[in-house]
């Protein structure tokens, strides 16, 4: 039978002090894995000591790991996709535990989890990262009722169908968040694997601003939940807004029945408006909830056509044997 493909997947920009390395470590663990670099404009030697060490160097102008994300997934084929940083924070050790379950099919996406087994908590200097995981992992297991060991992590493993039919809405680092609520919301197999995380080597800096690109990660949040729970995120506005509506205009209606006059004309405007926009809020979640389904529908079938075309390919692939 035909060998199952691996294609070991590295976003990179400025690692010339650990893209060597990870390289060697990742050909030496899974040795018939395709190992892909892209270099996303980095001012180093990234590419140069990448391709030295036996990858397939690629470039990518459009600035942002979504955005390197995104042409990986579109470029690449492979039965099971290997997604690590190239800043060697994850161990290669742990390749087999990532891949196997997707190439076995029991998992459509395995998760590099650091924070289990507490390797994350001692190893990583940068203040607030953990608040920040921890975070939004509260907010994933609040909106969608899936509680995920590690979130951020960018160690991960994915079948084909989930990669060809993922649509890439992030630019940059939200696309850890976008994966990981893609996948719930889409219900594929999900399975966490405890790795050993080690912190960055000296001399070596994290691209990443824990402010600017902790806030991005929860407006994708807020924008994900709209656009994959319609009904649910303009419920809550209407809530909101039935709420100040009520609390506004229950003393006028009060006054109108002990006195039959509306003394507060303005209050009284102001909390029928309120309560119109939660209509009209609930309404636009209802529309959109609509418009939601038939989407789901949409992707539900391209699932089917992707895996009856990655069936024809291992059929005609064995006929050749």
């Amino acid at each position: 039978m035909a060998q199952p493909r691996i294609a070991v997947l590295i976003p990179c920009y400025n690692e010339e002090r650990t893209v060597g390395k990870v390289v060697d470590d990742f050909r030496r663990e899974l040795p018939g894995a395709a190992v892909y670099v892209y270099d996303n404009n980095s001012t180093d030697r990234t590419a140069e000591v990448a391709r030295a060490h036996g990858a397939t160097v690629r470039f990518e102008p459009r600035q942002g790991k979504g955005s390197v994300v995104r042409q990986m997934f579109r470029d690449v084929d492979a039965d099971c996709y290997l997604m690590v940083d190239g800043d060697d924070t994850y161990p290669a050790e742990s390749a087999r535990a990532l891949c196997d379950p997707v190439l076995s099919g029991a998992a459509d996406m395995t998760v590099g989890d650091r924070l289990s087994n507490g390797t994350y908590a001692a190893e990583n200097k940068r203040a607030l990262h953990g608040f920040g995981n921890d975070l939004v992992r509260a907010m994933i297991r609040w909106i969608y009722g899936y509680g995920f060991d590690d979130v951020m992590t960018g160690y991960r493993a994915f079948s084909r169908a989930f990669v060809k039919t993922f649509p890439v809405l992030s630019e940059g680092f939200q696309i850890e968040t976008e994966l990981s609520i893609h996948a719930v919301d889409r219900r594929w197999r999900i399975l966490d694997v405890p790795i050993a995380y080690r912190d960055r080597p000296e001399g070596s800096s994290s691209k990443l601003n824990t402010v600017s690109d902790g806030a991005k990660v929860v407006m994708a949040i807020a924008s994900l939940f709209k656009n994959y729970r319609p009904l649910k995120f303009f419920g809550l506005i209407a809530l909101v807004f039935l709420a100040a509506g009520l609390a506004l205009g229950a003393p006028v209606v009060a006054d109108f029945l002990r006195t039959g006059l509306v003394p507060r004309l303005p209050t009284a405007v102001l909390a029928a408006a309120l309560v119109f926009l939660c209509a009209l809020s609930l309404a636009t979640g209802l529309i959109l909830d609509t418009v939601a389904k038939n989407d789901r529908r949409q992707w539900e079938l391209e699932v089917y056509r992707e895996l009856e075309r990655e069936r024809a390919e291992r059929r005609g692939e064995l006929a050749e044997d």
